[in-house]
């Protein structure tokens, strides 16, 4: 392992830590029970069966969205369109699963058209960029609504039940993902994220598509000259993106939780996804990691707002403290370094033997 790669994982790690002492800092001035507060927040997802099933069912969106993203900004392209690609994914496999009722059948093509949904949501600021060069961030940013809106529209006037309130019809019972482990939630979609992201991780770092693409996100002037075509990498690169996003939204819509679709809001796993790839340095293979902690915070978090006089909000600043940490340039630069030259002068030093 190189300066660099120690150096990120380093930070990353001070930078949880850091953020977790703050956040406790904040619990002792503000609570009058800190100590059963903490206790909750570190250990109350442990507690039972229950409790550890939500963690692992929060952290299954998780990676599909921050999988799709790191793939994403790899490119160098800050396509925030993740939000609305889960979204339609979750609609369309929605509607698949209205219409179909075949065994097996039913959740492959709901899930396959979910992932063809994303893909197509998140090429359109992709488009946008390479025909008229609209900042990509903001036109993605923008299109989000677009997604809400439309789904709400679908839910108003094509899909919604008039027996039920701000519903759809209901998905057929062929349409659920099997659930993996009696007495909780956890389900199919957990294997199938975690081979998106070992996936993610394999087409990023061992194939020359995904060399092209983050020597495009890391110098596209080079890539250029290297004689890389920049429109397909950006092109593919949101497609596929988007694909994971939008498959991750139909894995959410076939999950035990969900019978109708509801969503009447965003649901925040695209924005969430930023945070993951964040802290998993835009590697897929990290993902899972990053989904886990970030899941067990939150549901920790949720145990001792229901347990103690402490509110959900720590949880946020603990995430803003971590995000500003890991992406400052400045954190721990004079340890970094002293890292390369440290390595710097054992490579000299083995020449010199050689």
């Amino acid at each position: 392992m190189n300066s660099a790669k120690k150096f990120d994982i380093l930070r990353t790690i001070l930078s949880v830590l850091i953020a977790i002492g703050i956040s406790f800092i904040i619990i002792f001035m503000l609570s009058d029970q800190p100590f059963e507060a903490i206790k909750y927040l570190l250990i109350g997802p442990l507690t039972s069966k229950r409790n550890m099933g939500n963690v692992i069912e929060a952290m299954i969106p998780l990676i599909f969205t921050g999988t799709g993203v790191c793939i994403m900004f790899s490119a160098n392209q800050i396509n925030l369109a993740g939000e609305g690609a889960f979204h339609v994914g979750g609609l369309f496999a929605a509607c698949v699963g209205m219409s179909l009722t075949a065994k097996f059948v039913t959740p492959a093509a709901a899930l396959l058209v979910a992932g063809v949904a994303g893909a197509v949501f998140t090429a359109i600021p992709a488009v946008m960029k390479i025909k008229t060069t609209a900042n990509e961030m903001v036109s993605s940013l923008m299109i989000n609504y677009l997604a809400l809106n439309f789904g709400n529209y679908m839910l108003n006037n094509v899909i919604g039940d008039p027996k039920a309130s701000a519903a759809s019809y209901a998905l057929s019972d062929t349409a659920e993902l099997p659930v993996l482990l009696d007495g909780t939630r956890i389900h199919v979609g957990l294997i199938i994220a975690i081979a998106v992201a070992v996936l993610g991780y394999l087409f990023l770092y061992r194939t020359k598509f995904g060399y092209e693409l983050r020597l495009t996100g890391e110098n596209e002037e080079f890539a250029r000259y290297s004689g890389i075509s920049i429109v397909r990498v950006i092109l593919l690169s949101q497609l596929l993106g988007g694909f994971v996003a939008g498959l991750g939204g139909g894995v959410e819509m076939l999950s035990p939780l969900y019978s109708r679709f509801t969503w009447t809001s965003l649901m925040g796993y695209g924005w969430d996804a930023i945070i993951i790839c964040t802290l998993a340095k835009k590697n897929p293979l990290y993902t899972p990691f990053a989904a886990l902690f970030l899941a067990y915070l939150r549901t920790g978090a949720s145990i001792m707002a229901r347990r103690t006089d402490v509110t959900l909000e720590i949880v946020q600043i603990t995430q803003g403290i971590i995000i500003l940490l890991v992406v400052a340039e400045q954190f721990l630069s004079r340890y970094k370094h002293k890292l390369i030259a440290k390595e710097a002068k054992a490579a000299l030093k083995e020449e010199e033997v050689a």
